[in-house]
């Protein structure tokens, strides 16, 4: 009874619980949070020394006792006990002074989460004191935040490149035709990077490293302009530190695997679609969302192997908590898209 006092005064919460980045979005200022999805905890006193932007800092950096840990893992709850800090955390970070509110939440999750992993970011979204959970499958979310109207029987494709995963779907009277869910994503995009200097150049980078490398060489195809950059590693032979120029060459043979296996992935997807939605698919093509969609070159690529238009959506690291914000606005539109769990 008092959650649902509470509610009458709270401000709705719309979230992209992402596994590299959490946002969150309220009706009356928009994004209030962009923070990234890590928490550093104490393994002595079990206290959360940091979370966010704070925790991503030390990453990589921390002494013995201290673990900059990522609760979320390929899209889902892989730590439970680190997941509810960070979310009340935020969430209590979004709501300010509002703190004593029970707010009703519009939470995005993968394409293909399962009832034990639909139950877990459930329950850790209600003990951050939400009044009622919705949760609504990403590629739809990401859609309506593009502008794309999901409610018409005209078909459209949406492939979600986020950290963890990638959502590809089909989407067509505000479900899901055909889709998946694929590794192919912003973190394997990273660790074939690191895996590429390991094994080409006997050069060790962490994990940060290897994303900064990403965003300054990444590429899906060759650019009019070759680039490089100076990193710094440990080198594997001597085992002692070292620096190393590296060339977007040398990325793309890192990032070539991982982007096999997503092309892949939209091939099979679009092989599944019925023949009156891929004649809608020819004249509206394919819409990319999500951090993955920023990488050089990747519209091309898949415009390629599909022989589909490819556009990069506005703002797509916004798409998902932009689409979940619409649906606090509009109930209609969120009770045909969600799965209540309130």
């Amino acid at each position: 009874m008092l959650k649902y006092l509470l509610s009458l005064f709270s401000v709705d919460l719309a979230v992209d619980l992402g596994t590299a980045n959490t946002l969150i979005y309220t009706q009356e200022s928009g994004i209030i949070l962009r923070e990234p999805s890590v928490v550093a905890m104490n393994t002595v006193t079990k206290r959360v020394e940091a979370v966010g932007a704070e925790a991503y800092d030390m990453v990589g950096k921390t002494p013995g006792h201290i673990k900059a840990i990522r609760p979320m893992q390929d899209g889902v709850i892989a730590d439970f006990e680190a997941a509810e800090r960070m979310i009340s955390h935020f969430v209590q970070k979004a709501l300010g002074r509002r703190r004593w509110a029970a707010p009703r939440m519009v939470v995005g999750v993968p394409l293909r989460i399962t009832p034990v992993e639909r139950r877990a970011v459930r329950d850790s979204v209600l003990r951050a004191r939400a009044s009622e959970v919705f949760l609504v499958q990403q590629p739809i979310a990401a859609a309506i935040g593009a502008g794309l109207d999901v409610t018409t029987p005209i078909g459209c494709c949406v492939v979600d490149i986020g950290g963890g995963t990638t959502d590809i779907a089909v989407i067509s009277l505000s479900g899901i035709a055909a889709g998946t869910s694929v590794r192919a994503a912003g973190d394997m995009f990273t660790q074939g990077i690191i895996e590429h200097l390991r094994r080409s150049h006997g050069l060790l980078v962490g994990e940060r490293t290897g994303e900064r490398i990403k965003m300054a060489l990444g590429s899906a195809r060759p650019g009019t302009q070759a680039r490089s950059m100076e990193i710094r590693g440990r080198d594997l032979s001597r085992l002692s530190p070292a620096t190393l120029t590296v060339t977007d060459q040398d990325i793309r043979a890192g990032l070539s695997g991982p982007l096999q296996q997503l092309l892949t992935a939209v091939a099979n997807v679009l092989e599944k679609v019925e023949p009156e939605l891929s004649a809608d698919l020819v004249e509206n093509g394919i819409l990319l969302t999500g951090g993955g969609a920023l990488l050089e070159g990747l519209p091309e690529l898949l415009a390629d192997e599909t022989n589909l238009a490819v556009k990069v959506a506005e703002h797509p690291l916004d798409c998902v908590v932009n689409g979940a914000g619409v649906m606090l606005e509009r109930m209609d539109l969120l009770q045909q898209v969600s799965r209540h769990d309130g």
